[in-house]
């Protein structure tokens, strides 16, 4: 902004769950490019993605599931997550959807970016490099820190 106020940046995800004998699991997306190549705690996120202003944070969670995943979200019942902000100063936005979904459908959306830092190189880089169901507990330890206060609203929901 030309102003020098600063845009509160915001995104909303979707985060699928399935019901098993084990107790319910959740789907999470390993962010992709080369600073999350080789971290797996922590490293693993909703799927979602940032959206403006004019854009119903509702709509921003259901393109961004298909930008990110590459299928259109499943229809259903979305219980809502709320809001949290998390350290980096995003809020961010979470429904959650009941619905199967094999990870091997996944086509994952791209970025760009230079790299290495400072090349002058650009290349792609899928926004998530892969997907997969997670128990709740092991979905704590996957998930970007910020995000787990939606796993345990979920697991209040349930």
């Amino acid at each position: 902004m030309t102003d020098g106020t600063k845009r509160t940046k915001r995104s909303a995800g979707l985060l699928l769950f399935r019901r098993t004998p084990d107790g319910p699991e959740v789907l999470l997306g390993h962010m992709g490019g080369p600073f999350w190549a080789r971290k797996d705690a922590g490293a693993w996120s909703v799927p979602k993605g940032e959206y403006p202003p004019q854009e119903a944070p509702w709509d921003a969670a259901r393109r961004e599931f298909q930008e990110e995943l590459g299928v259109p979200p499943p229809e259903g019942t979305a219980l809502p997550l709320g809001e949290t902000v998390q350290a980096n100063g995003k809020h961010v936005t979470v429904w959650a959807l009941e619905a199967d979904f094999d990870p091997a459908d996944m086509v994952p959306g791209t970025f760009t970016m230079e790299w290495p830092r400072g090349s002058g190189r650009t290349a792609d880089f899928p926004e998530l490099d892969r997907v997969a169901w997670f128990g709740l507990d092991a979905a704590r330890v996957a998930v970007v820190k910020g995000q787990a206060v939606f796993l345990d609203r979920l697991a209040a929901q349930l």
